[in-house]
């Protein structure tokens, strides 16, 4: 991989709306060896929001074409605008000799995905997938579990991302426009099916329901996936704009014990509330009562939640191309992630179990 001068790593941002504001900038701004000097937005107001929160010293543009004219002045671009803009933005900067993070989903369809990572590769730049919920304090836990065999073989993942919006809140998230590819199989899909790969490895076959269920509502807001995977663990994933109540948002079943936890990681809630990580300062803490259990239906006990941990996305993005370590979220990471989004896709709208390779495309 080329590896950037020495000194702190330059960050251009583009995009300073729910991801941008909330995520990437305080998360850049919380690793040592890299900072943000610059950010797209054409919206004033957010541009004064920046500028107050990163300081005085950062330039604001309002086109991706300024930015990208200054490929000098930057190592890194970050890419947290709309969906429908994330492949042909990741393909400038790419041509132009910069190293990439895109937030997810990387691209429209695992064929572009892998386009992507091969010009980058051919390139010798980073490019990464934002995938930050894999440090989610729960899913950290978890897997500490299954290394350790506390569950003894697992059969079933059950996972979810549930919210209660009965009314839509608008923008391109929710539009219909097939352009956007907005809807929540893509948004939180790419979360819960990340997670699952992660954890239990390839999927052979998706089952899926994907539907559109508020009455203003234009894109999909209530999804269910069945994934079989090549080891036999069956993972069903649930995302949810119309959940009056809640379950649990892991529930994993082994021969042995299970682990069932309740309640969303504090961070992304933290971060809008104004908090930032800071060094030596407690982050992503959870506090005694909403741990997860961890047992049998004659006993089961409280276990410890490991801190949630959102900064080592960029810490690793910083290892990566000051070491040459692999990106902490590959191209192809996300390639085989929206592989199975797509097959979901056609298996709702055919009604069918689809086996992976078949919606490829």
């Amino acid at each position: 991989m080329n590896a950037p001068p020495p000194g702190e790593l330059r960050a251009g941002l583009i995009g300073y709306g729910t991801a941008g504001r909330y995520f990437h900038a305080p998360l850049l701004a919380s690793v040592d060896g890299i900072g943000v000097s610059a950010v797209v937005t054409s919206d004033a107001g957010r541009a004064a929001q920046a500028v107050e929160e990163l300081g005085p010293q950062l330039r604001v543009f309002d086109t991706a074409d300024e930015l990208l004219a200054r490929t000098e002045e930057l190592d890194l671009v970050v890419i947290a605008s709309p969906n429908r803009t994330h492949v042909p933005l990741a393909r400038r900067a790419l041509e132009a000799g910069l190293h990439v993070v895109v937030d997810k989903p990387l691209a429209p369809t695992a064929q572009e995905a892998v386009e992507l990572g091969e010009l980058a590769e051919g390139k010798g730049l980073l490019l990464s997938a934002f995938q930050n919920r894999r440090w989610d304090n729960d899913f950290r836990t978890l897997a500490a579990l299954l290394e350790r065999g506390a569950l003894g073989d697992v059969h079933r993942f059950e996972s979810r991302f549930e919210r209660w919006r009965p009314q839509p809140k608008g923008g391109w998230r929710e539009s219909g426009d097939p352009e956007e590819f907005g809807g929540l199989l893509y948004d939180l899909g790419s979360h819960l099916v990340d997670q699952a790969l992660v954890l239990f490895g390839p999927v052979a076959a998706v089952y899926a329901e994907v539907d559109t269920r508020r009455a203003a509502a234009e894109a999909d807001d209530d999804v269910f996936l069945a994934l079989t995977h090549a080891s036999g663990v069956r993972s069903h994933l649930w995302a949810s704009s119309t959940a009056a109540q809640h379950g649990a948002r892991f529930r994993a079943l082994g021969s042995a014990a299970a682990y069932v936890k309740y309640g969303l990681d504090p961070q992304e809630a933290a971060l809008r509330a104004g908090a930032r990580p800071a060094p030596d300062m407690p982050w992503g803490v959870e506090p005694d009562p909403a741990w997860g259990m961890l047992g049998t239906v004659d006993e089961a006990h409280p276990v410890p939640s490991l801190d949630g941990d959102y900064p080592a996305y960029y810490r690793g993005v910083v290892r990566s191309l000051r070491e040459g370590t692999p990106p902490p979220v590959t191209a192809w990471d996300a390639a085989t992630t929206l592989e199975v989004l797509q097959a979901a896709r056609t298996s709702a709208a055919n009604g069918c179990r689809v086996l992976i390779g078949e919606a490829r495309g």
